[in-house]
């Protein structure tokens, strides 16, 4: 009976390693990540919650530093409520195009809603952008009145 073994290995696999020495400050890793994001959605998604009211249009949750950008559906003539919520650190910029079809206003990342009425007399762009630096997540819902 003949028996044949082959190995093959890159640098350093197989070698004996020490135990690494823990760092001075925790480095953030996939898992880290997604499991901050899924707290901070749930946070969002719990504080619009509370604020419902009307039939939901539109609603949705994205990272702070993607931004929502969205044309929704509303009817001409037609009121609306936009409720806000941000969850992390810094803040974001809402603004409409065209303008008149809301205020442009300030989200701060605190987890505090911010709401606005929004007139519609033609279709209407909705952005929210995260401010230099600003991490977390953003929660947006859209109800008919």
């Amino acid at each position: 009976m003949f028996l044949l073994a082959s190995c093959t290995s890159s640098k350093g696999e197989g070698e004996a390693h020490s135990a690494p020495s823990s760092p001075s400050a925790p480095s953030a890793s996939p898992t880290a990540t997604g499991a901050s994001e899924k707290k901070l959605t749930e946070q969002v998604q719990a504080a619009l919650a509370t604020v419902h009211s009307g039939t939901m249009v539109e609603a949705g949750v994205e990272r702070v530093s993607d931004g929502v950008h969205t044309e929704p559906a509303l009817g001409e003539g037609k009121t609306y409520k936009l409720d806000l919520v941000c969850s992390g650190s810094g803040s974001a910029r809402l603004t409409f195009v065209p303008a008149s079809a809301g205020k442009e206003t300030e989200v701060p990342c605190d987890r505090s809603v911010v709401q606005q009425r929004i007139t519609t007399h033609e279709r209407v762009h909705i952005d929210v952008d995260g401010t230099q630096g600003s991490t977390g997540m953003v929660a947006w819902q859209i109800d008919a009145l």
